[in-house]
């Protein structure tokens, strides 16, 4: 199963992270498929990256996002600008 979770990176007790596909059989840091943004905890506010065209992709394809990653995707898509649609 393919997987869309977060990867630790960053300095001891300074935690950043990547948001990455990968299967779910990989380790937490192990091997991904893809990295498709990041979150930043450490500074006010929190930075949330995420290329949504990505996320929605990988989501129509059966990726299941950790619940963490399920949460941030809500707060990525209420921070993006609304697309404007062509008439």
């Amino acid at each position: 199963m393919v997987r869309i979770r977060l990867t630790r990176l960053g300095a001891k007790k300074k935690p950043f992270y990547r948001v990455v596909v990968s299967d779910s059989r990989s380790p937490r840091d192990g091997r991904s498929i893809e990295s498709i943004g990041h979150y930043n905890p450490m500074v006010e506010p929190p930075v949330v990256s995420i290329d949504l065209a990505r996320a929605d992709y990988w989501l129509s394809k059966g990726a299941q996002p950790s619940e963490t990653v399920g949460s941030l995707l809500k707060k990525a898509r209420a921070a993006a600008p609304p697309v404007e649609s062509q008439a």
